[in-house]
């Protein structure tokens, strides 16, 4: 867990509206998962974003607030996994909450960065990848070289749209937060869970005009948002929240104030299913 100022989570939206759902503390801070999502698929493992990581300063983190006692590779353990059993890493975008755990600080030399999952590609797109190393000045603070810059220096390196079915599932591209963030959808016997990533990043944001203040395109965000949630309803997608502290899914339905939630529950409620 994390914690990012409430009014940038939620943008225009008053702190009298979002505050039920998404307590804040005495400096406005709420807190805010890094949820990732590994996909078991024959002899593939497939992980979905990477969370902050652990190898940036004292002083970074000190804006963060990091708190909790899970960690990625601690949830892998609990698995049975370790991160070199890892085969592909899925990058939904390269914001540093995102892909920070991607690469690690090597032990004996700190300025060295590694792969910290050594025996995956490491996927993103190519019109992504040029908007996080050639960053605008609204999203610099996001793109870290550190990073990103290893994943390619390291050959592990691959786009999307130059592997086509490479990957177990269907990908939709979304502009509003950042150009060309990638929302796997992924096929789950009768039913399709979508990582909503920071289209959707938690319960509190159904709501259409519920957008994020680090989006580059709100307007975007808000046309992508509501087309998107429409389309969930009609196929009956269940999302899956990277950002929500307490609900990891939920099943959508049309209500007279838009698309909101029918029922929330954990991914392993769901697989028990």
């Amino acid at each position: 867990f994390f914690k990012l100022d409430g009014g940038a989570m939620f943008g225009v939206v008053p702190k009298s509206i979002w505050q039920g759902s998404n307590p804040a503390d005495e400096n406005n801070m709420c807190t805010w998962a890094m949820r990732c999502l590994l996909i078991e698929e024959g002899n593939r493992l497939i992980l979905i974003d990477t969370g902050i990581g652990d190898k940036q300063s004292d002083k970074f983190f000190s804006h963060y607030y990091l708190h909790g006692e899970d960690s990625l590779e601690k949830s892998l353990s609990t698995k049975g996994f370790h991160p070199n059993d890892i085969t592909d890493v899925f990058l939904t975008h390269l914001h540093f909450d995102h892909c920070g755990g991607a690469i690690s600080a090597s032990k004996s030399d700190p300025a060295q960065w590694k792969l910290s999952f050594p025996n995956a590609k490491y996927w993103s797109n190519a019109n992504h990848w040029q908007w996080a190393t050639e960053p605008n000045r609204r999203e610099r603070a996001s793109f870290l070289a550190e990073n990103i810059l290893p994943i390619k220096e390291s050959g592990h390196l691959y786009f999307v749209e130059d592997h086509p079915g490479a990957l177990p599932f269907a990908i939709r591209y979304m502009d509003g937060h950042t150009d060309k963030q990638m929302l796997p959808l992924i096929p789950m016997g009768d039913s399709t869970l979508v990582f909503a990533a920071d289209l959707i990043p938690s319960l509190g944001h159904l709501p259409v005009p519920f957008v994020m203040g680090y989006d580059t395109r709100p307007l975007l965000t808000m046309e992508e948002k509501e087309k998107f949630l429409l389309e969930a309803v009609k196929e009956n997608y269940i999302l899956f929240f990277e950002h929500d502290p307490r609900h990891e899914c939920c099943s959508l339905q049309m209500t007279e104030k838009g698309v909101r939630s029918r029922q929330t529950f954990s991914l392993t409620e769901l697989i028990g299913r």
